[in-house]
């Protein structure tokens, strides 16, 4: 897809304004490896939550899940697992 393609299709399916969309489609042209790390990130968390999810069964809340993973702010990813591995052992371990 080129960058009027690109163009168009934002334009037709995000609610983005048009100098958003310049600005997102050239921020992908220089940097084309950002919206891999968005990815990344997002399969990881998803991941992370499962996991926290099958491991903890009834004892899973998603609300405590989402305000620790958020609580952290930005950190790597490695981080954001030793966050979740310690999460579900104190869980784990609870009454």
């Amino acid at each position: 897809m080129g960058e009027t393609a690109s163009y168009r299709f934002l334009l037709e399916n995000a609610a983005k304004s048009e100098l958003d969309i310049v600005n997102e489609i050239d921020r992908y042209i220089v940097m084309p490896g950002q919206a891999l790390a968005y990815k990344i990130g997002q399969m990881k968390f998803t991941a992370l939550k499962e996991k926290a999810k099958k491991d903890l069964g009834v004892k899973f809340d998603v609300r405590k899940f989402h305000d620790l993973v958020l609580s952290e702010g930005a950190i790597p990813l490695n981080e954001l697992d030793t966050l979740v591995e310690n999460y579900i052992r104190l869980e784990s371990e609870k009454d």
